[in-house]
């Protein structure tokens, strides 16, 4: 968040296959030379052990039942304030459709991003 980046999958399932993916999106959109340090919940698939985490990454686990330190909950809450929520699907791929839209949307406001997602103590 500290650059107003933002990369991300709309995928049909969370496992570890899908997190795989995922982080292999995110490591493409670290710069050259750079690290990446990825605040995770306690979902299965954050740490399942069939997970291949990029050298360019580095996985921190949060405390269970501590929302309030992951910044990417700040995310998905915007989204669903603004562009997701309240709504009727038409279909899956409808769903599909608008995440995809709400996603590009936000990525295309890297400074909403940055207001999001930093977080005071991550950078003492």
């Amino acid at each position: 968040p500290e650059k107003g980046k933002g990369a991300g999958l709309v995928l049909p399932r969370c496992n570890a296959s899908a997190m795989t993916a995922h982080l292999e999106e995110i490591s493409l959109a670290v710069d050259l030379g750079a690290h990446a340090v990825l605040m995770l919940d306690g979902a299965g698939w954050h740490s399942a052990e069939d997970l291949v985490v990029p050298d360019n990454i580095t996985l921190l686990p949060l405390p269970a039942r501590a929302p309030e330190l992951n910044p990417v909950e700040n995310v998905w809450q915007f989204l669903r304030d603004n562009w997701l929520g309240d709504r009727i699907f038409t279909s899956c791929d409808d769903i599909v459709d608008r995440c995809c839209n709400a996603w590009n949307r936000l990525t295309e406001q890297p400074w909403k991003i940055m207001s999001l997602g930093l977080r005071d103590w991550t950078h003492r």
